[in-house]
């Protein structure tokens, strides 16, 4: 009848290690946490804000943001508001993203956007915004958990903006259901006038 061997303290292995039989099964919970662990949220999941059935068109118009798909083994695809020189007002695009499997409840969560101006700035103002609801799995939804304002992008150089959402009982497998606004004002009448916004990542705490 075989005994299990007992190891007090530390246990050093300098070459390769064979198990027979299972391995250990370690909780997800024992795992070191990772904090803001990035997923990313393809450009193609964008849809219309208000018809959300509907993909983003090809070309921004109306109150919508477009999907630019730029030319293949060229660009990448980008999210933009196409050239809105010396006008004023506000274009939207919606998605839903989910908390996944590793996230630890309760933890951080962000919302990140890459973005910035292209050509020229807007002479007047340009700005980022996000709404974020959480789906109660019945067709509804809670407050509004993004706690942080509407932030300046209207610069040549693109750079990351971070927006908080409330973690307060999240847990992994719930769904965000979100909606960027970028709101711009021009007066100009030259050179093109172009938001966009290149990269959405979701970050997040994360074991395992």
């Amino acid at each position: 009848m075989s005994t299990a061997a007992r190891i007090e303290g530390d246990l050093r292995v300098a070459g390769d290690l064979t198990v027979d039989g299972d391995m250990p099964t370690i909780p997800r919970s024992t795992l070191t946490q990772e904090s803001l662990a990035a997923f990313t949220v393809p450009m193609v999941n964008l849809r219309t804000w208000d018809a959300i059935a509907t993909n983003l068109p090809g070309t921004a118009a109306n109150d919508d943001l477009g999907l630019d798909g730029g030319t293949w083994a060229t660009d990448s695809p980008c999210i933009t508001t196409g050239d809105v020189k010396a006008t004023t007002s506000t274009r939207y695009a919606r998605f839903q993203v989910a908390l996944p499997v590793e996230y630890v409840a309760g933890q951080t969560v962000k919302l990140r956007f890459h973005a910035g101006m292209k050509t020229t700035v807007a002479d007047t103002a340009c700005t980022l915004d996000l709404v974020a609801y959480k789906s109660d799995e019945e067709a509804g939804i809670g407050s509004d958990l993004c706690s942080t304002a509407a932030q300046d992008i209207n610069n040549l150089t693109d750079a990351d903006y971070d927006f908080t959402i409330t973690p307060t009982g999240l847990t992994a497998g719930d769904v965000l259901d979100c909606r960027i606004a970028v709101a711009y004002e021009d007066g100009a009448t030259g050179t093109a006038v172009i938001a966009q916004i290149g990269a959405i990542q979701l970050l997040c705490d994360i074991k395992g």
